[in-house]
């Protein structure tokens, strides 16, 4: 227990506020508010780079290509004619599915690397952004 002008304080007592014993939180916070206004503008627009963006995956080989916009839309498939089987309508179904996937983890990674080079030095608040 510490004495302040004659009256015992209790350092745990929560109805006392940090900021009358000179913690300086007051301009501290509003700091930490405006940094993270900022940081939350930085990801929006590192979102909309990222969506601005296209991602290109083959699969079979080069046989299908799909690519696919940074907002997780197909924008282009393009399929090679001479694996056009009607006997084999699976295996092309297989190659489409694969390269669209491949394509939208590009744009995951794509995504999480960029949120990492702006909130990597957040440490455990990163995850709640």
């Amino acid at each position: 227990m510490s004495k302040r002008r004659g009256r015992s304080v209790n350092p745990f007592d929560s109805k006392k506020s940090l900021s009358k014993r000179g913690s300086g939180s007051g301009g501290g916070s509003q700091k930490m508010l405006q940094q993270l206004q900022g940081l939350q503008q930085e990801m929006l627009d590192a979102q909309e780079e990222i969506a601005e963006k296209t991602f290109t995956a083959t699969a079979g080989g080069g046989i299908v290509e799909a690519i696919v916009t940074g907002d997780r839309k197909v924008k282009e498939l393009i399929i090679e004619p001479e694996v056009v089987d009607p006997d084999d309508v699976e295996m092309l179904q297989d190659l489409v599915i694969a390269a669209i996937n491949r394509a939208m983890e590009q744009v995951d990674e794509a995504a999480a690397d960029r949120m990492t080079d702006l909130t990597g030095g957040l440490g455990a608040l990163q995850d709640l952004l």
